[in-house]
């Protein structure tokens, strides 16, 4: 996995990963439950698209979600697909309910 250019930070408060960008953010919004992240949407503006930010976006959190221990569960269809490429994080999905 190559460095991502860009910071992402997890803003606990609005439950969400951001990523500013040139005075707009991409954020990747989830639900916390024990042991788990539920990722349910990914936003990107649309000047950004195309540009790899959700790549990083998605790597990032990912990343996080290891490092602390959780699981993850994907609703977000673009995290979905991402794992399905990407499928050394699937070890981390959390099957759940």
């Amino acid at each position: 996995m190559e460095k991502n250019p860009h910071t992402v930070t997890d803003n606990t408060a609005r439950h969400r990963y951001e990523l500013e960008l040139d005075g707009d953010v991409a954020i990747l919004e989830y639900e916390e439950q024990p042991g788990c992240r539920i990722l349910t949407h990914t936003i990107v503006p649309p000047r950004f698209e195309g540009q790899g930010i959700g790549r990083e976006l998605v790597e990032a959190a990912l990343q996080d979600i290891r490092d602390r221990g959780l699981r993850f569960r994907p609703l977000c269809s673009f995290i979905i697909r991402y794992v399905e490429r990407h499928p050394e994080w699937a070890a981390l999905v959390d099957k759940g309910r």
